[in-house]
């Protein structure tokens, strides 16, 4: 696994910028979790005056071997129906990508299908799914460094469009077993706790599914690293979104975090490189279970809660106006003194 070089955002900055964000005509704290983002924002761009350049949302698709075994009780194929869906703009993420005026960016990392060429599906497919992680690792060394390395590749590209802000979401059926897994060997968090429904809801489903992902954790005795998880119990959409995210970090590209899915993905990249979590604003609390816990562990307070259990990263689009307006108190707003208003005390 390659080294990431992601630059330690500048702390005595990072304090001028909450110093010029308290002398604006406002009582101090006043806008909340707005005052965070745009000292994060800022602080990522070095400046007093940031902007938001051409906003990209990277949608990864891929299916899982695991899937195989019932944890979903959607079918596989819904995996490359709902792809294709969302190329005919019929999907959420299409309606927020567009009224948001973010560039979709779709890729196939691992679909058990052939899409037609002529769909604009970007082509990175590793294997057409991966392996049944209750029986064998999922993917091979290879397939994983791979994987990073096509997510990397993904962020360049919207770079070289002038991007300086990205969205990541993601597709596949049986994907929440690969992030509960993830986040408990990560966290500690006994694997109980973390598996949720997915896209399923009863209770019984639920206990179904977490003895299977047991069973599978069981199975495998060899040490835990990011590159032993990953391979045994990984996603390729998952994997080439923390590829996209690492690489969003080392172009100081603001990352927007969406739901349960991203938010493990972001726990993943951490391990690789702890300094990738200053470039994150974590959009939204999704009803997935374990993201609830996840977030406390992380020790983060996201943008919104919804209740959105969507995926595909919905969550992380629909919270860009108010990352919008962050940046836009930071470059319109007038100081007290530019008002000459008296000093307005915090509550």
């Amino acid at each position: 696994m390659r080294t990431y070089h992601i630059e330690t955002l500048d702390e005595i900055f990072r304090k001028s910028v909450q110093e010029y964000i308290d002398s604006l005509a406002k009582p101090v704290g006043s806008l909340g979790k707005l005052e965070g983002v745009a000292r994060k924002i800022a602080t990522i761009q070095n400046t007093l005056r940031p902007e938001l350049k051409n906003p990209h949302h990277l949608l990864f698709i891929a299916d899982h071997g695991i899937a195989d075994e019932g944890t979903s009780p959607s079918p596989k194929e819904i995996t490359w129906q709902q792809a294709i869906n969302i190329t005919q703009n019929g999907a959420g993420i299409n309606i927020f990508t567009t009224q948001h005026d973010f560039k979709l960016l779709i890729v196939d990392a691992g679909t058990d299908y052939d899409f037609p060429q002529d769909l604009g599906i970007i082509d990175r497919k590793i294997r057409k799914g991966t392996r049944n992680f209750l029986h064998e690792a999922a993917l091979t060394f290879d397939e994983v460094e791979t994987a990073l390395t096509y997510g990397e590749e993904i962020v360049s590209l919207a770079a070289q469009n002038n991007c300086n802000i990205v969205s990541i979401g993601e597709l596949g059926i049986g994907n929440t077993s690969v992030a509960s897994i993830w986040m408990s060997l990560l966290t500690n968090i006994p694997l109980e706790q973390c598996v949720g429904a997915g896209s399923g809801s009863s209770e019984g489903f639920t206990l179904r599914k977490y003895e299977i992902l047991q069973q599978s954790v069981n199975r495998y005795t060899g040490p835990l690293t990011p590159m032993t998880i990953m391979s045994e119990f990984g996603g390729l959409e998952m994997i080439m979104a923390v590829g996209a995210m690492l690489r969003a970090a080392e172009l100081k590209m603001t990352i927007l975090i969406d739901g349960f899915l991203m938010s493990n993905s972001l726990l993943m990249a951490s391990h690789i490189n702890p300094e990738v979590e200053q470039y994150a604003i974590f959009s939204h609390k999704s009803e997935e279970k374990g993201h609830s816990l996840l977030l406390e562990y992380l020790g983060v307070e996201p943008l919104l809660h919804l209740n959105f259990y969507l995926g595909e990263g919905t969550g992380a689009v629909c919270a860009y106006p108010l990352i919008a307006s962050s940046v836009r108190m930071m470059n319109q707003m007038k100081s007290f003194e530019e008002s000459r208003i008296s000093n307005i005390p915090s509550l």
